[in-house]
C-alpha cells in the first residue's frame, strides 16, 4: 500500500466509478481498472461493484471513506508545506457547499476568477444539507459558505460579508409605486422561500412554498406574488425592490473551513478567491 494507491482509493470513493476516479487524477481508465485491482488484492474486498447500469461502494469502502480522505489530505497539506502551488498546471476538484442564493450570487464570479488563475481546478457545488461539522471533517466538504450557526471548536468561522434581505416583486408591480405598508403587502400572495417547507410569512396569504430563491424568480416574473430574498440576488436576477415596513436584520455570511486545510497551498489559495469575490460583491 502506498501513497498513490490510497489517492486512487480516494478517488473511487468520491467518484464512484472507475472512469469518474481516472477524470479526477488525470489517469487513464485501464490505468485506473489496474489500481482498483491492487485496491481489491490490498484489502480482499470486491471496493466497488456493478449494480444495474451503475457502482456502488462496498460496506468496507463506505466504512473506509472518511479515514482515507483524511489521510490523502493530510498527506497532500504535509508534503505541500512551505512550497508555493503552480496555479497553471493545479488539477484539483473543491466541494463547496453553499446555498443556491449564494451559489447564484458567487458561483458566476468565482468560477471566472479561477478560470483565469487556474483553468484546470473544477468546483462542486454540494447543496446544503444537514448543516453540522462532519462533512468538513471527514472531508466530504471543503468550504462552506453561509450563515454558520453551530460549528465545532476547531472549525475556522471567517466572517464575509452581511447579507440583506428584502421583497422582491417583478418589474412594474403594484408595489413599487406609492408608499408600502404591511396591510399593503398582505393584500397580495407571497411566496415562501423555505429549504424545509415552511410558510413563514405571518399575516400574508402563501400561495407557494419554494425551496430557493431561484425557483422564486419565475412565479415573481408571471404574477402578482411577493417574496421575502436577498435584496443582492434579487437585483441580479432582474426583480424589482420592495423596502420592508420595517428594518429585517440582514444575514450574516461567513467562511468555514477544517484546520488541517490551513497550510494547503491550493486550498488557501480558493479562499483567497472567495474573499476577492466577497469584496467585490460588497
Amino acid at each position: 500500500m502506498d501513497l498513490n494507491l490510497l489517492t486512487a482509493f480516494d478517488a473511487l470513493l468520491r467518484e464512484g466509478s472507475v472512469t469518474g476516479a481516472a477524470e479526477r487524477l488525470g489517469l487513464s481508465k485501464p490505468a485506473m481498472s489496474r489500481a482498483l485491482g491492487r485496491l481489491r488484492r490490498v484489502l480482499r474486498d470486491p471496493v466497488l461493484t456493478r449494480a444495474g447500469r451503475g457502482m456502488v461502494l462496498s460496506p468496507l469502502a463506505l466504512e473506509l471513506a472518511p479515514r482515507v480522505h483524511t489521510l490523502v489530505e493530510e498527506a497532500t497539506s504535509l508534503l505541500g508545506t512551505g512550497h508555493a502551488v503552480e496555479l497553471s498546471t493545479l488539477e484539483r476538484t473543491f466541494a463547496v457547499r453553499a446555498n443556491e442564493t449564494l451559489t447564484a450570487l458567487l458561483g458566476g464570479a468565482l468560477l471566472g476568477m479561477i478560470g483565469k488563475e487556474a483553468p484546470s481546478v473544477r468546483l462542486r457545488f454540494v447543496a446544503e444539507g444537514e448543516e453540522d461539522v462532519r462533512s468538513l471533517r471527514d472531508g466530504a466538504v471543503d468550504l462552506d459558505i453561509g450563515v454558520i450557526d453551530e460549528t465545532g471548536p476547531e472549525i475556522h468561522v471567517e466572517p464575509l460579508f452581511h447579507d440583506d434581505v428584502a421583497f422582491a416583486v417583478r418589474p412594474g408591480h403594484p408595489l413599487t409605486r406609492g408608499q408600502v405598508t404591511g396591510k399593503r403587502l398582505a393584500e397580495f400572495p407571497h411566496i415562501s422561500i423555505s429549504r424545509r417547507g415552511r410558510t413563514g410569512e405571518h399575516g400574508a396569504t402563501v400561495v407557494a412554498v419554494v425551496p430557493a430563491a431561484p425557483a422564486a424568480i419565475y412565479l415573481l416574473r408571471d404574477s402578482d406574488a411577493v417574496a421575502l430574498m436577498s435584496r443582492r440576488f434579487a437585483g441580479q436576477a432582474g426583480l424589482a425592490i420592495v423596502e420592508p415596513p420595517r428594518r429585517i436584520p440582514a444575514l450574516p455570511i461567513s467562511l468555514a473551513w477544517h484546520p488541517r486545510l490551513d497550510a494547503d497551498p491550493a486550498h488557501r489559495w480558493l479562499r483567497a478567491c472567495v474573499r476577492r469575490v466577497c469584496r467585490e460583491l460588497s
